[in-house]
């Protein structure tokens, strides 16, 4: 039976939103004619639960500068959980739509808000200063990603309320490299978290290595000259961040904070509004913070920020893989791994991100350019077997443990033991051969781009574009052809090209 078409689905309220969209997308709207080259933050408060949300705005600033592109006031993107959309009061045209994430989106999903339990999250969204009053609208996707309006107010640009202080807060600014005008460059800065006074130094460092590192990367390594990079040092009362389930509580700047939503690696800032007042001293369209830690972790907020460690040995490859959350708006492609969301990607709806699908058009998949000649859709890569012999393997261990913890019970000696773990371990082995078996098998596949069952947390019914990915493992040194795409297409969209 022949799949309908995406469109045939919708609801005529929802069509109509969208060609208006796309019209508005085509039309050549004028930046001059509307905007100022300034730009206003929202800081705004999300409360709510799973099934109850709310805005509140708490303030409003002019900031000197709109960095982002002046062509590009639509969005050329189908991205973003949420959506800024601008009208102006005097026509009713759309002059401007965002997508954006949220730490609160995220929270939603939780069992904690399942159960009820409310939040105040902060979230700062910026849009260009209107010379005339405008009325911005905030739309929210429900679960089939169908976006409704569920916030509203109207922007007067001569608002007293519109706080028009000077955004220098004295912190010391680093001007790493500037090739040209923010309007075309992807302007980039890194903030300073959990460094002491004495520490400005070691930031400076950490500014070099991350940056250098950044363009080791492909496609990065291909678009050096289209980045501006800033640093911004404030010195922070005490080093490192906090880890709460260690009981450990350091006093920062941006209350960067481990075990966000309860789990050990993620790392998350407390502090939104401080953090964009911070990065508007300079012209940012997306924002890296690292922390001075060894630890082990961080996070990432599509079109908000990404957070990192600094001293651990895989910290640069953890920054590459959050960089792609904030930046690119890239998925996880893992699905092995501990997360706290629950059915994050609802089933039978099409994921957002450009790096995973729910493929219910096989035919028409979203990177259908990017396919390896004749792959088969979906691609057999030899998945449930290797995951069969990785649970076979997981029950190995556990019944080891378990004789070996019955054997020190009985007072057993250590000969006894050291015979137990030989005999757990060459039956492992065993396991691990015929793994290593099937991953030869289809080895051919390693660098072909098809469909591959297991990403965005799941298992089954979500694909990823290659077996291998940065986005699905920090060991892999490398993005996947898509991601690479993905990337490509923002660094073109912030460089007006």
């Amino acid at each position: 039976m022949r799949r309908k078409s995406f469109l045939s689905k919708c609801s005529p309220g929802f069509l109509l939103s969208f060609f208006l969209l796309i019209s508005a997308s085509a039309q050549e709207i004028s930046f001059d004619q509307y905007f100022q080259d300034q730009a206003l933050r929202l800081d705004l408060y999300q409360v709510g639960e799973a099934k109850e949300e709310f805005i509140t705005v708490n303030r409003l600033y002019l900031e000197p500068i709109w960095p982002e592109s002046r062509k590009y006031l639509i969005q050329p993107f189908n991205y973003g959980r949420y959506l800024i959309k601008l009208y102006d009061v005097a026509s009713n045209q759309l002059i401007f739509c965002r997508g954006f994430e949220s730490v609160f989106g995220e929270y939603r999903t939780t069992s904690p808000a399942l159960a009820g339990i409310k939040k105040v999250m902060e979230r700062s969204i910026r849009i260009p200063f209107p010379k005339k009053p405008v009325y911005l609208v905030i739309e929210k996707r429900n679960r089939k990603n169908i976006p409704y309006p569920f916030f509203e107010m109207t922007i007067d640009p001569m608002d007293y309320h519109i706080i028009r202080e000077s955004p220098s807060f004295g912190d010391v600014i680093i001007e790493k490299q500037k090739t040209g005008s923010p309007h075309q460059k992807v302007d980039l800065v890194f903030i300073a978290e959990g460094y002491l006074a004495e520490d400005l130094d070691k930031f400076k460092a950490d500014l070099d290595r991350f940056t250098d590192y950044l363009f080791k990367i492909e496609p990065y390594n291909r678009y050096r000259e289209d980045f501006n990079i800033y640093g911004i040092f404030r010195p922070s009362p005490e080093r490192a961040v906090d880890e709460p389930r260690q009981r450990v509580y350091k006093k920062t700047n941006l209350n960067a904070s481990f075990n966000a939503f309860d789990l050990d690696r993620y790392m998350l800032i407390d502090d939104n509004h401080r953090l964009r007042a911070m990065a508007a001293q300079v012209p940012y369209d997306t924002i890296v913070v690292l922390v001075n830690s060894a630890r082990y972790g961080g996070g990432g907020i599509g079109f908000d920020y990404c957070v990192t460690t600094t001293d651990h040995p895989s910290s640069l490859q953890v920054f590459i893989h959050e960089f792609g959350h904030s930046f690119a708006y890239l998925a996880d492609e893992y699905y092995q791994s501990e997360v706290a969301y629950n059915e994050f990607y609802p089933q039978g709806v099409e994921p957002l991100e450009p790096n995973i699908t729910a493929l219910l058009d096989p035919t028409n998949i979203k990177w259908k350019k990017l396919l390896s000649p004749s792959i088969s859709i979906p691609t057999e890569y030899g998945k449930e077997k290797i995951e069969a012999f990785q649970a076979e393997r997981r029950t190995l261990r556990q019944r080891q443990m378990e004789e070996i913890n019955e054997a020190k019970k009985k007072g057993e000696p250590e000969i006894k033991i050291k015979l137990i773990q030989d005999k757990y371990q060459a039956k492992e082995k065993e396991i691990l051969a015929k793994i290593e078996a099937i991953r030869k098998e289809f080895a051919h596949l390693i660098d072909k781009v098809g469909a591959f069952e297991g990403a965005g947390y799941a298992s089954k019914g979500l694909y990823r574009p290659q077996i291998y990915c940065l986005m699905g493992s920090t060991q892999k040194g490398e993005f996947c052809q898509v991601c690479q795409w993905a990337i490509k297409q923002i660094i073109d969209f912030y460089c007006d090209r």
